[in-house]
Protein backbone atom coordinates (compact mmCIF):
# COMPACT_ATOMS: atom_id res chain seq x y z
CA UNK A 1 0.00 0.00 0.00
CA UNK A 2 1.21 3.52 -0.94
CA UNK A 3 1.49 5.98 1.34
CA UNK A 4 -0.68 8.03 0.11
CA UNK A 5 -3.37 5.02 0.16
CA UNK A 6 -2.45 4.39 3.54
CA UNK A 7 -2.96 8.00 4.68
CA UNK A 8 -6.91 7.25 2.96
CA UNK A 9 -7.45 3.93 4.61
CA UNK A 10 -6.47 5.90 8.17
CA UNK A 11 -8.77 8.44 7.08
CA UNK A 12 -11.39 5.94 6.37
CA UNK A 13 -10.93 3.84 9.29
CA UNK A 14 -10.94 7.27 12.05
CA UNK A 15 -14.25 8.69 10.40
CA UNK A 16 -16.02 5.61 10.86
CA UNK A 17 -14.30 5.20 14.83
CA UNK A 18 -16.38 8.07 15.75
CA UNK A 19 -19.78 6.38 14.98
CA UNK A 20 -20.88 3.65 13.28
CA UNK A 21 -22.08 4.62 9.71
CA UNK A 22 -24.63 2.85 7.43
CA UNK A 23 -22.87 1.50 4.73
CA UNK A 24 -24.77 3.34 2.37
CA UNK A 25 -23.54 6.63 3.15
CA UNK A 26 -19.72 4.66 3.57
CA UNK A 27 -20.12 3.34 0.51
CA UNK A 28 -21.28 6.74 -1.09
CA UNK A 29 -18.64 8.99 0.70
CA UNK A 30 -16.06 6.60 0.12
CA UNK A 31 -16.57 4.98 -3.83
CA UNK A 32 -14.34 6.06 -6.38
CA UNK A 33 -13.96 5.29 -10.29
CA UNK A 34 -9.96 4.85 -10.26
CA UNK A 35 -8.88 1.23 -9.80
CA UNK A 36 -5.84 2.52 -8.07
CA UNK A 37 -7.47 3.73 -5.64
CA UNK A 38 -9.31 1.48 -3.58
CA UNK A 39 -9.41 2.37 -0.05
CA UNK A 40 -12.97 0.78 1.15
CA UNK A 41 -11.46 -2.16 -0.17
CA UNK A 42 -7.97 -2.14 1.32
CA UNK A 43 -9.68 -1.16 5.01
CA UNK A 44 -12.10 -4.49 4.24
CA UNK A 45 -9.23 -6.48 3.33
CA UNK A 46 -7.16 -5.00 6.19
CA UNK A 47 -9.87 -6.10 8.28
CA UNK A 48 -10.11 -2.70 9.95
CA UNK A 49 -13.75 -2.02 9.17
CA UNK A 50 -16.60 -4.90 9.38
CA UNK A 51 -20.39 -4.85 7.90
CA UNK A 52 -22.73 -5.68 10.00
CA UNK A 53 -26.62 -6.33 10.32
CA UNK A 54 -28.19 -3.97 12.54
CA UNK A 55 -31.95 -4.41 13.39
CA UNK A 56 -34.31 -1.52 11.81
CA UNK A 57 -31.27 0.20 10.42
CA UNK A 58 -29.92 -2.38 7.70
CA UNK A 59 -25.92 -2.64 7.45
CA UNK A 60 -23.86 -0.70 9.46
CA UNK A 61 -19.89 -0.34 9.07
CA UNK A 62 -18.24 -0.30 12.19
CA UNK A 63 -14.46 -0.58 13.33
CA UNK A 64 -12.52 -3.62 14.33
CA UNK A 65 -10.16 -4.34 16.71
CA UNK A 66 -7.34 -4.57 14.02
CA UNK A 67 -9.11 -0.89 13.12
CA UNK A 68 -8.14 0.54 16.68
CA UNK A 69 -4.84 -0.79 16.60
CA UNK A 70 -4.16 0.47 13.32
CA UNK A 71 -5.08 3.95 14.51
CA UNK A 72 -3.03 3.92 17.83
CA UNK A 73 -0.13 2.95 15.82
CA UNK A 74 -0.22 6.02 13.85
CA UNK A 75 -1.61 7.86 16.96
CA UNK A 76 -4.92 8.75 16.18
CA UNK A 77 -6.60 7.28 19.19
CA UNK A 78 -10.59 6.29 18.70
Amino acid sequence: MTETMNALVLDLVEWIAREPRPYSEVIETWRTSCPRLTIWEDAVDGGYVARRPVAGVGVSVAITEAGKELLRAHGRLV
